[in-house]
């Protein structure tokens, strides 16, 4: 059985880091400061006690700062420790972790992209032009970070090969309407595209919101021979309408005229009078009558 790559990676899994409120390590870092400059006040009174005390005030100042970072809204940052994942502050603000813990931002807000135009041969081996919106978000940040190399990267890639897998799967058209096809049924596709994105983005840890097509057509060297297709298909079916009518306002017409003793009709007038009729039903142009003064039968 063919394994997926989701199978084949030992997967990470994202958890809850330790970290500290911001702003009570901020009124450390001033208590520093504000001993660093006191320490300097006291170096002309008492020089090494003043001296101590701007080494130490230093020395705090620094350990504080340089744990600081800022979190926005839908914003994360995986905490990593010598190379190990130690976990994800998702909590927007001021943030506090020691400092020789590594710090990697990531956003976890909605994304969109729309693709580049692809060619792919739908079912029936003919060349279509596709394109996909598709708007997604890191749901997992370990998996994003840690499990594929370039999670953006990643995204696009398998955006286009999603798309070109629902491509060949249905044909573009079906001129008999029996088929489910890419033109006619967008949201049953675009439904699909999005189960297949999902599936293949698991292994990222990101998720698929909403997708669909935004270029669907066939490839420049066969769209004006499918188009002449569509326009017969349109004229036969007009046809095959027009037809049917008038065969109904024929026969209409014949038994109104029996019914009512209008005038009696042999089979060989009968089939002239539904000639004519067809032809003035049928007719492209408009008819141009010819009177008949005379008698029926000259």
């Amino acid at each position: 059985m063919t394994q997926t790559v989701s199978q084949l990676l030992d997967r990470s899994a994202e958890r809850r880091a330790s970290s500290s409120n911001g702003y009570a390590m901020l009124l450390l870092a001033v208590a520093a400061l504000a001993a660093g400059i006191y320490g300097a006040t006291r170096m002309q009174a008492a020089p090494e006690t003043g001296g101590a005390i701007i080494a130490v005030a230093v020395v705090v100042f620094a350990f504080v700062v340089i744990g600081f970072y800022m979190l926005q809204p839908n914003q994360a940052v995986a905490i990593t420790l010598f190379g190990s994942y130690k976990g994800t502050d998702r909590a927007a603000g001021l943030r506090w972790v020691l400092p020789w813990m590594m710090r990697k931002k990531l956003s976890v807000r909605a994304n969109n992209v729309i693709s580049d135009k692809i060619k792919v041969n739908d079912l029936r081996g003919n060349p279509i032009e596709m394109a996909a919106q598709v708007v997604w978000r890191v749901t997992d940040t370990a998996q994003a970070l840690f499990d594929v190399d370039d999670y953006k990267a990643f995204v696009n890639v398998q955006i286009e090969a999603a798309v070109r897998t629902i491509g060949s799967r249905y044909p573009y058209d079906d001129f008999e309407h029996q088929e489910v096809t890419l033109r006619g049924n967008h949201e049953q596709i675009g439904g699909e595209l999005r189960g297949e994105l999902i599936a293949r983005l698991e292994v990222a840890g990101i998720t698929v919101d909403e997708c669909g097509f935004t270029h669907l057509a066939y490839a420049p060297e066969i769209a004006n021979a499918m188009l002449r297709r569509q326009q017969a298909q349109a004229v036969v079916a007009a046809r095959q309408t027009l037809v049917e009518g008038a065969v109904g306002m024929v026969e209409m017409a014949l038994a109104q005229l029996s019914e009512k003793d209008v005038v009696e009709l042999d089979d060989e007038r009968r089939a002239s009078m539904v000639s004519n009729l067809m032809v003035v039903l049928c007719g492209d142009r408009d008819a141009q009558p010819v009177v008949n003064t005379g008698t029926l039968y000259q």
